[in-house]
């Protein structure tokens, strides 16, 4: 166990960063940061946007964003999965966490997958508005998107551009667990490209941007995490 707030204020100090300059680099909102290192999780829109936040963050500062949702989980969501935070318990006392990196790996896979159904990729530039969207059930179906008839091996160009406001996404190379290839927010008429033999893309609110695979437009409804194979794309 360690100190979650406090190990990123000293990493961020320690490089002289202020909440300005990790905004802009994050996409996540200064005052969101602040109550990151100081631990104010109730303040936060929830579990979902918490572990994105505190995973984007920690990655920022050069850490690693993993072990600090797999801290958080420990703490606030063993047992408890879905409900708001419970009230802080007090650290256990200043101890430095050695990170054993062939340990990690297999606990982070695990940990990606719970990340995934849990759609930790739901965050965006602005929260808190009434019209943000709620958190959905893991037990969601995931419906099927039009794709083409034959899968092929060959490279394709998948766009996504944000026309309806901001929307938060991650991009990876291959599968849920594969290499990030992005990771922030789409500010409206903003626009990413990704030519990949096989790409994986999660959409906070897909209602606010357009995708197009190979030029042609794909359809995301809510919920839909996307796996793209050639020319082949299905919700996963």
């Amino acid at each position: 166990m360690f100190e979650i707030g406090s190990s990123l204020r000293e990493a961020r100090t320690r490089q002289g960063l202020n909440f300005e300059e990790l905004e802009t680099r994050t996409k996540v909102r200064a005052k969101y940061l602040r109550h990151l290192e100081d631990e104010r999780f109730t303040e936060l829109p929830g579990h979902a946007y918490t572990k994105g936040f505190l995973r984007v963050y920690a990655d920022a500062l050069g850490l690693d964003g993993r072990l600090y949702v797999e801290e958080y989980n420990s703490r606030y969501i063993a047992g408890d999965e879905g409900a708001a935070p419970r009230a802080q318990r007090p650290p256990s006392g200043p101890r430095r966490r050695r990170h054993d990196r062939r340990e990690s790996g297999t606990v982070g896979v695990a940990l990606a997958a719970i990340l995934v159904v849990t759609a930790l990729v739901i965050a965006a530039w602005r929260f808190g508005g009434p019209d943000d969207p709620q958190v959905e059930g893991i037990n969601a179906p995931t419906p099927r998107v039009a794709a083409t008839t034959k899968q092929s091996a060959q490279q394709v160009t998948l766009t996504i551009r944000a026309v309806g406001g901001p929307s938060f996404m991650e991009v990876r190379a291959g599968t849920a667990f594969g290499r990030p290839l992005y990771t922030g927010t789409l500010e409206s008429g903003q626009m990413q490209r990704f030519t990949k033999k096989a790409l994986y893309l999660a959409v906070a609110r897909p209602a606010n941007v357009v995708v197009t695979l190979d030029g042609k437009r794909i359809i995301l409804p809510r919920g839909c995490k996307l796996k793209v194979t050639g020319r082949s794309a299905s919700c996963v």
